[in-house]
């Protein structure tokens, strides 16, 4: 017997809504919605206003493929920041990332996620012809391949490695190992592995 609604329609639905976003179950969400239906005034009308502003304004860099309000996007404007080196992420969330850590000040490339001959997401649905162009600019010198490591992710870093070549670029990639405050006990084999076959000197 499928559960009762406990709420009206208009209450369900954003609770629908609120489901579907990534880490929010259907216990979240309820939760989030309750949240938002009693502080409306504080909280759910300026989220409104929020998301109403974001549709009209957020939009994909034609650039390297970040999300910002502006084209091409903040990042890529700056000029500020190293123009020789190019970081390729998987998603939007991966360059967030790397931006909040601040250990380098470099242009960004989204690859829009990776190869994956299960999902059937071959190098056309991925944003890689856009890269190799980048790539091919004579001012660009070295690029990073920081893409998770997965299965997927090693074979997408492998084909951009090949595809790179005739870029004459310098290619890296994020080292694997032990993680900073990491005990060796608590590490699974495949770290322990990467961290022993990349060592270097003290």
């Amino acid at each position: 017997m499928p559960p009762r609604a406990v709420a009206g329609p208009e209450i369900e639905r954003l609770i629908q809504l609120l489901g579907k976003l990534p880490g929010l179950g259907p216990r979240s969400a309820r939760r989030a919605a309750l949240a938002l239906v009693k502080r409306r005034e504080s909280l759910m009308e300026p989220l409104s206003a929020a998301l109403t502003r974001a549709v009209e304004t957020v939009r994909v860099c034609s650039e390297c493929g970040n999300v910002d309000s502006r084209d091409p996007c903040t990042i890529c404007t700056d000029a500020t920041r190293d123009a020789s080196l190019i970081i390729v992420v998987e998603d939007v969330s991966d360059l967030w990332a790397l931006e909040r850590a601040g250990a380098v000040s470099a242009r960004y490339h989204v690859l829009g996620g990776t190869l994956s001959a299960l999902d059937g997401i071959g190098p056309s649905d991925l944003n890689i012809e856009s890269l190799i162009r980048r790539a091919s600019d004579p001012a660009v010198k070295e690029v990073i391949i920081a893409v998770n490591a997965t299965v997927d992710g090693q074979t997408t870093a492998h084909y951009l490695t090949e595809q790179l070549a005739a870029c004459h670029v310098a290619v890296s990639r994020l080292a694997h190992g032990v993680p900073v405050g990491g005990e060796l006990d608590y590490l699974d084999e495949g770290t322990l592995t990467a961290a022993i076959r990349q060592r270097r000197p003290f």
